[in-house]
């Protein structure tokens, strides 16, 4: 734990942020003196109802009636937020249209992997989503129904998704990565009437065509009533390749001029279903609400990353990521949004930053693994390319290595704020993060985020500081799922969530809250590590090995054998030319026990040709354990739900002790 902060806020900052202009908001409000952020959170998990009105109020959500209550039901799960309101998500993402100043920007930048790059305005977006709704519409879709995509990041999922909302359909999306089965897994539980299909998408300088997985798709999922097909690649038309009786091209279905009509809900209606990785079984659809997703967006770009009208957005990702869903919400926030289509490393470590630099993104979004390519490939984004709109670097999917939060300090400027972020599709949100007014220690995220009561908890439920533990939550979030998808008596929500602390939320990652407040987030905790009765988080491990020169990757896993012992095993996965050798094996043993504790030194180094994930990039460490533990391939992962099947299968060969498979060190 770094005892002095890496990075610090500018007082000076212009403009300034608007969580300080929410603090003053707040004190006139309750009377208070709050100043710090300390003060500000205190108040905001102490006083649910003072803190999520104010923020109803400060970002003016737009609803048939004013707010009587805020949270007439505290329970968890069951929590009822703001009773008796209405509001649309869809409203709310395209009121920055009406803004006379702002209607002729950009509201969606769309850039693709070969570089073609599209500008939405706010006026032309509005005009598509209205002429997309109408078409809904006329196909008997209004509210309750479900609406679902087989897309790329573009602005048509955009505009198909705020469709969707505004009329009160419910909607969800699958990337093309997935072949038609495992598409099938996630959108067929919905029983959709109409499907948003694209005829392929870019990875890694190539074009995919997926015609033929989209008429797979149509014909795994019987309750579709209408085909829309995009033209992504210029590669042809969907309508001869599927068995849709009502099929229309995208370029008709959006061409009309018909102003949106927004449907007014109840607060916790159904606005679109997120899954699980389901990398065992059917994946978990889980369901958030209009409301809560409003007003919980509101606060995480608002306050959080200071996201406000005018200011551009990139955060790389695609439609099976929840941060998917904050590239949406950015628009709720009357930000510029900027989708890419493609490869975050093609045709090299520079390509998110080239893009940040050509869009003036104020807000730059990336995966760990971004700042480990650009700090091998000795990559200087800060002086390479013109970033001086860029203030925040969010940074989530994994914890950030210690090591790379120096690297964005030098490489990209010591004035741009890294904020590393734990969330979960759970929430479509963020438990522990930053804000503008919050120092930043390498290593570690800053605070619990505001209206999130966040602890970390021993076995027995007591609270530790300075000590690893569970990491629950203690009061109700608005943004907390309403429900899963086919689990009518809710049994399956308790069972993941409250099953080990009732009335609390679990989350299952192992955290340590310092003693300075900050957090840091060690793991899974069903992926534990265990030496000598010491719990030890993978993240310590893998800052240190991935910061190896030679290591390209690494994954390591803590299984309880049958007699009785615990084998913790290291894998590599080396740098072109490299091989591990004794020397390589005393070094990164070496810096394990000097930068970590000799507890996280391995029994073993063992050279892997790859690392699987799930599609989101995180790292299989589950299934591998259980794989090591003697489970059956077909038992531990589902083809369609991991980057690489081949991966898990070398290692399944490996557990076997196939010949070949690997050799331990």
């Amino acid at each position: 734990m770094t005892a002095e902060p890496i990075w610090r806020p500018n007082p000076d900052q212009t403009p300034r942020p608007q969580i300080h202009e929410f603090t003053e908001f707040a004190n006139q409000r309750t009377g208070q003196n709050m100043i710090s952020y300390e003060d500000l959170w205190r108040w905001s998990v102490s006083d649910l109802d003072g803190f999520w009105g104010a923020v109803w109020d400060f970002f003016d959500v737009i609803a048939d009636e004013p707010y009587t209550d805020v949270l007439a039901r505290r329970s968890m799960p069951g929590a009822q937020w703001f009773p008796g309101t209405r509001v649309n998500y869809a409203e709310h993402a395209l009121r920055t249209a009406l803004d006379d100043k702002l209607v002729d920007e950009p509201a969606v930048i769309t850039v693709t992997e070969d570089g073609d790059r599209i500008e939405i305005t706010w006026r032309e977006l509005r005009r598509q989503v209205g002429s997309v709704a109408a078409w809904l519409r006329g196909r008997g879709v209004g509210q309750g129904d479900r609406v679902v995509g087989y897309l790329p990041n573009t602005h048509h999922t955009l505009v198909a998704f705020l469709a969707s909302a505004s009329i009160g359909a419910i909607w969800s999306a699958c990337a093309q990565d997935y072949a038609a089965e495992g598409a099938a897994a996630k959108l067929g539980q919905l029983e959709p009437k109409v499907l948003f299909a694209a005829n392929g998408h870019y990875w890694n300088g190539t074009a995919f065509d997926r015609r033929d997985q989209v008429t797979d798709l149509v014909a795994r999922i019987p309750s579709l009533k209408a085909v829309v097909g995009i033209d992504n690649l210029g590669a042809g038309p969907l309508d001869e390749r599927t068995q849709s009786t009502d099929f229309a091209s995208w370029d008709n279905v959006a061409s009309g001029d018909t102003p949106p009509e927004f449907v007014r809900v109840d607060f916790d209606t159904p606005l679109w279903v997120l899954y699980s990785s389901g990398t065992t079984g059917i994946p978990k659809g889980i369901v958030h609400s209009h409301g809560g997703v409003v007003i919980d967006h509101l606060r995480l770009l608002g306050l959080h990353l200071d996201i406000r009208p005018g200011d551009r957005f990139f955060w790389y990702t695609n439609t099976n990521w929840m941060m998917w869903n904050l590239v949406a919400s950015a628009l709720v926030g009357g930000a510029t949004t900027v989708c890419f289509d493609g490869s975050p490393l093609y045709p090299g470590p520079g390509r998110l930053w080239e893009i940040a630099a050509d869009t003036e993104a104020n807000v730059l979004g990336v995966s760990p693994g971004i700042f480990l390519a650009g700090m091998k490939a000795g990559l200087e984004p800060g002086t390479e390319f013109d970033l001086s709109a860029l203030r925040t670097i969010g940074a989530t999917g994994a914890p950030v290595p210690t090591h790379c939060f120096p690297w964005v300090r030098d490489a990209v400027g010591e004035r741009v704020q890294l904020a590393s972020t734990s969330g979960g599709t759970d929430v479509v949100s963020g438990f522990a993060g930053s804000a503008p007014n919050c120092p930043i220690w390498a290593g570690e995220l800053s605070r619990p985020i505001l209206g999130v009561a966040l602890e970390s908890w021993d076995d027995t439920g007591q609270p530790l500081v300075g000590e690893v533990g569970e990491m629950v939550i203690t009061a109700p979030m608005p943004s907390m799922p309403v429900k899963f998808w086919n689990d009518p008596d809710g049994e399956r929500y308790r069972d993941t969530y409250f099953s080990m602390f009732p009335g609390v939320w679990r989350h299952g990652d192992w955290i340590t809250i310092t003693d300075h407040g900050s957090v840091i987030i060690s793991g899974r905790s069903d992926a534990t590590l265990n030496r000598q009765g010491v719990r030890l988080g993978s993240a310590d491990i893998y800052d240190v090995v991935d910061g190896i020169p030679e290591v390209a990757e690494s994954l390591v896993i803590g299984a309880e054998q049958p007699d009785g012992g615990y084998w913790m095993p290291l894998f590599v996965v080396l740098a072109e030319g490299v091989s591990l050798d004794d020397s390589l094996r005393k070094r990164i043993a070496r810096d394990l026990k000097e930068k970590a504790s000799p507890r996280h030194v391995p029994d073993d180094i063992i050279a892997v040709p790859a690392v699987p994930h799930t599609k989101t990039g995180k790292k299989l460490e589950v299934p591998v354990k259980r794989l090591i533990q003697g489970h059956p391939l077909e038992k531990v992962a589902t083809p369609d739900a991991v980057d690489s099947f081949e991966a898990l299968e070398y290692f399944a060969q490996f557990a076997a002790g196939k010949d070949g498979a690997a050799s331990e060190g």
